[in-house]
């Protein structure tokens, strides 16, 4: 798992809903300098995981939807990214070649899934709290 420009997008506009007011997308995208239909492709996906709630109409936007203290990077970087594992062969249903012609897992995607579940682990330990604010839930 890895964090892209998308997730780093994410992140910032979180930053800015952590204040618990409600923004449209291009007031997030200018107070965090991001592309504005970019903004809205992320907050599309914020929405269906229920981190961030959107409201249409004349009053609308975006407002968190989730409490930062208990919501995690790892949960964040899933709602966002498609696929972010640290190689291809780390993606459920990935048919190896060398497993194939072999017959055996490859020694190198089974030294890349440690890290890859050590990552995860760590991700799954920090709250957006926590990486937004820099310090611990209190």
């Amino acid at each position: 798992m890895l964090i892209t420009r998308e997730t780093d997008y994410a992140l910032r506009i979180l930053r800015t809903l952590s204040d618990g007011k409600s923004y449209t997308a291009g007031e997030l995208a200018e107070r965090e300098s991001l592309p504005q239909k970019f903004a809205y492709k992320i907050l599309k996906k914020l929405e269906k995981a229920g981190i961030v709630q959107i409201t249409r109409g004349a009053s609308g936007g975006c407002r968190l939807g989730c409490d930062l203290r208990t919501a995690t990077l790892y949960q964040l970087i899933e709602a966002v990214e498609t696929n972010a594992r640290l190689t291809s062969c780390m993606t459920p249903g990935y048919q190896c070649e060398w497993r194939g012609r072999y017959g055996s897992p490859c020694t190198i995607h089974t030294q890349l899934a440690k890290v890859q579940n050590a990552i995860d682990q760590e991700f799954r330990s920090r709250s957006l709290y926590w990486l937004l604010n820099g310090e611990e839930n209190s």
